[in-house]
């Protein structure tokens, strides 16, 4: 039985998303294990503790793992699948209406 087109391009859209997840995940796993290294690789035990500089990579390394998050995750929070439909529909009948006034 073969699957229609609509079937097929749902599973290629799942197949994105899991790809898109688990990208994120390995990019969470990376980022904890690397900054913990270095944490631990930079801490002194004296009496002053851990510098703030120790944590200058899992800060901003830390902002870019949010954007990813929210790429992967928070798409539906500015720019979701609503405005995507409704831009496509936008879009779609500003094409009518060009072709419409050249006929």
């Amino acid at each position: 039985m073969e699957r229609n087109y609509q079937e097929d391009q749902s599973y290629r859209a799942a197949q994105k998303r899991v790809k898109d997840i688990k990208g994120f995940y390995i990019h969470l796993i990376v980022y904890l294990f690397i900054n913990i290294a270095i944490i631990i690789a930079n801490s002194n035990f004296s009496e002053f503790g851990l510098k703030f500089s120790t944590f200058y990579t899992a800060l901003f390394w830390g902002i870019g793992l949010a954007a990813h998050w929210a790429s992967v995750f928070g798409t539906g929070i500015f720019l979701g699948r609503k405005w995507e439909e409704k831009k496509i529909q936008e879009l779609m009948e500003k094409d009518r209406q060009k072709m419409q006034k050249w006929e």
